[in-house]
């Protein structure tokens, strides 16, 4: 069972996924900067202080603070300005993503085509072949 745990976690794919998880990790580390500290300040900037990170709606009538981590402490709140900026992240996370894996398909397909190893469609089975040429002579009415 050692060997085969051993075989498993060393395989290359699960290697890189590891990396892949903790680039990732990384990556949305910076991406939460990028939004809070740059772009969520500019918003504010241009809403004339508008700061999404600290609206929230109280559920607890206890809660009388005004600002966000205050009003955790008092009771349960409703933090969507907070979710807002989540929602902002992932759509920056997504765009930035989508660029990358375009970006690298451009390079394959331009790598591709100048090495002759661009993807060729699978060869289709012979039983195929003959069965798409039967149905094609059932639709003219012809017999073979």
């Amino acid at each position: 069972m050692w060997n085969e745990f051993k075989q498993f976690a060393l395989r290359g794919n699960v290697v890189d996924l590891a990396i892949g998880i903790i680039i990732g990790a990384a990556f949305g580390k910076i991406v939460d900067s990028l939004v809070g500290d740059i772009f969520m300040p500019m918003i504010g900037a241009v809403t004339g202080g508008l700061d999404f990170s600290n609206y929230f709606t109280p559920l607890s009538g206890t809660v009388t603070a005004t600002a966000l981590s205050e009003a955790k402490n008092q009771g349960a709140v409703l933090a969507w300005g907070n979710f807002i900026t989540v929602a902002i992240n992932f759509i920056i996370i997504a765009w930035i993503l989508f660029l990358l894996v375009k970006g690298m398909n451009r390079l394959r397909r331009t790598e591709d085509a100048k090495t002759g190893t661009a993807e060729k469609p699978p060869e289709i089975p012979a039983d195929v072949k003959l069965l798409t040429e039967i149905r094609d002579l059932m639709k003219t009415g012809r017999t073979l």
